[in-house]
């Protein structure tokens, strides 16, 4: 029998450590600019970074010092400051924000406060504790605003301020352009996996007919070809909603992108570089993705699909983690946790793959599907229904498989993101399937 106390202190660590590498993250992306780029709104898309910082400890203060365990609220004034549901991001300059080194001390007097509370936690007893799933929830939650302030830093005027190696070069992909997937039953989501979160569960089977994925995301060169056929000029490739959108903002190419001459350039966090013809497409909204597809004779996968890509393993009938088993991601999985500051070239990390071989399925880009954002059969609101359910319908779809800015402790087969379809400020791109029929 397994010792309890065993897998107490394992949680303990595993929550020390999720808290710890997220803080440290924050810390980077607001100490590298200085106080007016950290209370400036660099977008209207964007919250001032100083915002997402005392936000951050503001949800950990309500969950983990109020919820978790008891303790009085220490800036209760400033709770409805930082609501995210009752001021919208372009209204959030306006309010009396905490200054930056307010916001830093208030930050780190909770994360003081929140390992102590981690310290004496039993991890039973209550949904919040069971298996530390409020602690996970707050490193995923941070490393979420985490990967939002990378956006804001990507859509910051100005000089590079963050710098990252670049991933390892590797021969140009020349394996199969597509994978067949076998149609039939597996599981869907998940009741198991201790930090899911609500819009992942419950586990339950579908039924998904035969169809063909890309192996590996669509990249630059690929798009490129869209765009020199005239994709942007013919409606016939876009939804009604999609051509209006394009049409009425102008777009002609993936946001950041620009023409020089015979060539693409684009602006990657400060620095105009060409395009690089073998990473996956990155900033395109559903709309452009939609589109591609339909050129390419095409569509973009179903959620239900991509996840049957991603996590389930023929030989032994079982839905797997991720889609090289059930072990953690390592550097040799895919390209996550801001590692990297772009994508790695299609066709990288052969160790990640799926038992089918599809590549990539993890990191490098949010992959944009067909569905929309619905809840599974069975599902519940935990812990509190604007997490997931206020999104719920067809307003929103779905992105699956996380970015090269997405920390593991929130990047697993189960993820489910999602985003209205004009959003290209994201690190989205996509790959497309066909039923085999097609």
């Amino acid at each position: 029998m397994t010792d309890p106390a065993l897998d107490a202190d394992a949680l303990r660590e595993r929550a020390v450590a999720s808290l710890i590498t997220a803080r440290d993250r924050t810390t980077l992306l607001t100490s590298c600019v200085d106080g007016p780029d950290l209370t400036a709104q660099h977008s209207p898309l964007m919250s001032p970074l100083v915002w997402d910082l005392a936000h951050i400890g503001n949800q950990e203060e309500q969950w983990l010092l109020r919820a978790v365990a008891g303790q009085e609220a220490i800036r209760p004034e400033i709770d409805s400051l930082y609501d995210a549901f009752e001021h919208p991001r372009s209204a959030r300059p306006g309010l009396p924000l905490l200054p930056p080194e307010e916001a830093r001390r208030y930050a780190a007097d909770v994360r003081g406060r929140a390992l102590d509370v981690l310290e004496a936690a039993a991890f039973h007893g209550t949904r919040l504790t069971e298996s530390g799933f409020a602690f996970g929830m707050i490193a995923q939650h941070e490393q979420q605003h985490d990967e939002t302030m990378l956006i804001t830093h990507q859509l910051r005027r100005g000089p590079q301020v963050l710098t990252a190696p670049d991933p390892d070069p590797v021969p140009l992909f020349t394996g199969a352009s597509e994978v067949l997937v076998p149609g039939g039953p597996f599981t869907m989501g998940t009741s198991d996996e201790p930090w899911a979160l609500d819009n992942e569960r419950p586990a339950h089977r579908r039924e998904v007919a035969s169809f063909f994925i890309d192996t590996t995301p669509v990249t630059n060169a690929a798009y490129q070809a869209f765009i020199e056929d005239g994709g942007y000029d013919e409606s016939r490739w876009w939804t009604a909603e999609g051509w209006a959108h394009i049409r009425r903002n102008s777009i002609r190419a993936p946001l950041f992108w620009r023409r020089d001459g015979r060539q693409w350039l684009r602006r990657r966090f400060g620095v105009t570089e060409v395009v690089p013809p073998d990473e996956p497409v990155l900033h395109v909204c559903w709309y452009e993705a939609d589109a591609y597809a339909r050129w390419a004779g095409r569509r973009l996968p179903t959620e239900a699909e991509w996840e049957k890509a991603a996590r389930h393993d023929p030989a032994g009938d079982r839905a797997m983690r991720y889609p090289w088993g059930d072990a953690d991601p390592g550097p040799e999985h895919a390209n996550l946790g801001q590692r990297h500051l772009r994508p790695a070239p299609a066709g990288s990390y052969p160790a990640g793959e799926s038992p089918l071989g599809v590549r990539q399925l993890i990191g490098d880009v949010w992959e944009w599907t067909a569905s929309d954002f619905l809840p599974y059969p069975g599902f519940r609101a935990f812990p509190y229904k604007e997490y997931s359910e206020v999104f719920f319908g067809p307003e929103y779809k779905v992105l699956r498989g996380g970015s090269f800015a997405v920390d593991p402790v929130a990047c697993r087969g189960t993820f489910r993101n999602w985003d209205l379809p004009i959003r290209r400020q994201i690190f989205s791109g996509f790959r497309t399937a066909r039923s085999e029929d097609v």
